[in-house]
């Protein structure tokens, strides 16, 4: 690929040759043999289920929960989204940290609001064909009554990519209420419907949602395995697989990818702030590389996508992708001590992230 933008109709002509690879029986091995996007040999690189794209084994999660403590005073109002995306500081900030992933092998930034796909459009001006990106805009998709249709949410693609400057997404992967199995079957009909016209469409390459509702995520896999291409949802370094009946074996069955939120639980598996002079930062990015060591030895984790914010957290994770997997006794002991305080000092409203343990 030249380093000028995707045009359209080169996204099409490159979709539909790929679709037709698929078709003949295309394997993640197959895909194994061409370079991964952003290749660095000290990476891992695993498939994203069927799609044929190998993606790092950590990647860039859009939330920004605490990068105030780099820039301070960015916070507009109450929470990390009232960040003013505009403040020179952030704007830096996201750059750097997105120049920081791309040279460390990182290949895939998933933004899920408004305000995240905002921010990473822009860092990623001039380089977009650097990042695979990975786009929701919550506000405007399946948590709000108005935006159940394949209609509105074809709309809301629309206006978000108009809004950010994107001539397409990787991946289209639409927020659904939290317990999904509240949506009614219609609703996911025309979730699934909006998925399929996007593809087609050429504006989004690859289809998926995000659930935190494991039975409801079986069976609309199950239902439309076709559409369903990858899906985001928990996996903390608490999560450990069901001996039957679990979620991973319909995310192999099916050949879906898998992006795992919240490995950190959101952040109280750490003892500071974050920030680069806490007296705990040498213990916290310890925690940081045994999580994400942890959730990497399920190899039906593509990866995890915690949000960074800063250059140094990026080359923390990366770090843990080249360390031993499997942790040892000692490590084991440590982390899971410390899983065990981050799960009493979870916010009531993280009290959630209690029934991802067994998936």
């Amino acid at each position: 690929m030249s380093t000028i933008e995707l045009t359209r109709r080169e996204f099409v002509h490159d979709t539909a040759a790929a679709a037709t690879v698929l078709a003949v029986g295309a394997s993640a091995t197959q895909a194994a043999r061409n370079k991964p996007l952003n290749y660095n040999p000290n990476m891992e690189y695993r498939p994203l289920g069927k799609t044929g794209l190998m993606i790092s084994a950590v990647c860039l999660g859009g939330h920004w929960k605490r990068v105030d403590t780099m820039v301070p005073g960015v916070f507009k109002g109450k929470g990390w989204l009232s960040a003013g995306l505009d403040d020179p500081g952030f704007k830096k900030n996201r750059r750097d940290v997105v120049t920081r992933c791309i040279e460390m092998g990182m290949n895939y930034i998933d933004a899920c609001t408004r305000e995240e796909v905002q921010a990473y459009s822009e860092a990623l001006r001039g380089r977009r064909e650097q990042m695979y990106l990975g786009c929701s805009w919550y506000q405007n998709e399946m948590r709000f009554p108005n935006f159940r249709t394949a209609k509105a949410l074809l709309e809301t693609l629309d206006k978000g990519m108009k809004d950010c400057k994107l001539d397409y997404v990787d991946l289209w992967r639409i927020t659904m209420h939290e317990q999904s199995g509240k949506h009614s079957e219609g609703e996911v009909e025309e979730m699934m419907k909006a998925l399929e016209i996007a593809k087609k469409q050429g504006k989004a390459r690859f289809t998926g949602f995000s659930s935190h509702d494991r039975p409801h995520i079986k069976w609309m896999i199950e239902k439309s395995p076709q559409i369903v291409d990858v899906i985001v949802t928990p996996y903390t370094a608490k999560t450990k697989e069901l001996p039957a009946d679990s979620l991973f074996e319909t995310l192999r069955k099916y050949q879906v990818g898998m992006f795992g939120i919240k490995p950190f639980a959101g952040t109280s598996l750490f003892k500071g702030d974050s920030s680069l002079n806490s007296p705990t930062a040498e213990e916290d990015d310890r925690l940081a590389r045994e999580a994400i060591r942890y959730i990497l030895c399920n190899p039906a984790v593509t990866a995890p996508i915690p949000g960074l914010i800063n250059t140094h957290q990026v080359d923390n994770v990366a770090k843990a992708v080249q360390e031993r997997r499997t942790l040892d006794k000692a490590e084991a002991e440590h982390l899971e001590l410390a899983m065990n305080e981050a799960w009493e000092k979870l916010p009531a409203d993280y009290q959630w992230l209690k029934n991802w343990e067994y998936v």
